[in-house]
């Protein structure tokens, strides 16, 4: 059986990815404790997902720009962000380090997302700073690196983390996911191959933290130091895309999903969004956790 045949003998959702729209001209993310929002305009497409639990080991990094592995963490609650801080750095570096190939890896925070009452993480905050919190779903296909400063960051990131480093060949942005709800979940993590998203994809969507939310008239005026601050890459539709998930998703495994590889030979980035998954009676609100790092090789 060919790489194809296997990957259309899996079950399959339709299901609604939600895109940027043509002519959406000011992109940006505003984010404040338990709340986001776009500025962007947005539209949903219905496309088919596959379900790729059936031939998880089919998947690679190199290749799809993401791959599932087995991975049992010691964290009991992944809300409690003291014991995430002082456990799971170490657990996420290790698992990317033996799955990358990586000399060294630099963790760069963690978010818990949950499609829940959000109410209960709700606070007033001043010095927010987007990591450790909590967080809705994100709902738009997206990868949390922007072409136009993901090597910028790289070696702002490796210069601060490993001051007496001897310099890098290669890196590797991703974000290593888990679901730690009970299996189904309403809302689970979809992919897209890498090798479906040609190169030059992607509109760069700047992002600002707060304290709280500003009013619409401020999100879209002048913004100091946009063309410095994080950015993500949003995505217009494409009949292309080929979406995946992996199905009933458990605490005791991982996604680890490629945001940038500047080894232009492999899989590059690959787009990913939460969606609506009707297929499972009784499916469970979503709860996850996800850890960003870069991986270098020196």
């Amino acid at each position: 059986m060919t790489a194809g045949d296997i990957e259309e003998s899996v079950r399959s959702v339709a299901a609604q990815i939600v895109y940027v729209a043509p002519g959406s001209f000011i992109n940006r993310r505003f984010v404040a404790p338990a709340v986001e929002h776009n500025t962007g305009r947005f539209e949903a497409h219905t496309v088919t997902v596959r379900d790729g639990r059936s031939i998880a080991g089919h998947f690679t990094l190199d290749t799809h720009g993401f791959v599932l592995t087995a991975h049992r963490s010691r964290i009991a609650d992944f809300f409690d962000q003291q014991a995430v801080d002082a456990a799971y750095p170490a657990e996420v570096t290790e698992a990317v380090r033996a799955l990358t190939g990586a000399t060294r890896v630099a963790p760069l925070g963690w978010m818990a997302r949950t499609s829940g009452d959000l109410s209960r993480f709700e606070r007033p905050a001043s010095g927010y700073t987007h990591r450790g919190g909590v967080q809705p779903p994100a709902g738009e296909a997206h990868v949390d690196t922007a072409l136009d400063r993901v090597d910028r960051m790289a070696r702002a990131t490796y210069e601060r983390v490993f001051p007496d480093g001897r310099g890098y060949s290669r890196f590797i942005f991703s974000s290593f996911w888990r679901a730690f709800s009970e299996p189904p979940q309403d809302m689970p993590l979809a992919v897209c191959d890498a090798r479906s998203v040609r190169r030059e994809e992607g509109t760069t969507n700047t992002m600002f933290v707060v304290d709280r939310l500003p009013d619409e008239a401020t999100m879209l005026g002048p913004m100091p130091n946009e063309d410095s601050v994080p950015a993500a890459a949003i995505f217009h539709y494409s009949p292309a895309h080929r979406w995946w998930y992996f199905s009933s998703m458990t605490r005791d495994e991982a996604l680890l999903i490629k945001f940038h590889d500047s080894d232009r030979s492999k899989a590059l980035r690959t787009p990913h969004t939460a969606f609506r998954d009707a297929s499972f009676p009784g499916a469970k609100p979503r709860c996850s956790v996800e850890f960003r790092t870069v991986a270098y090789f020196e």
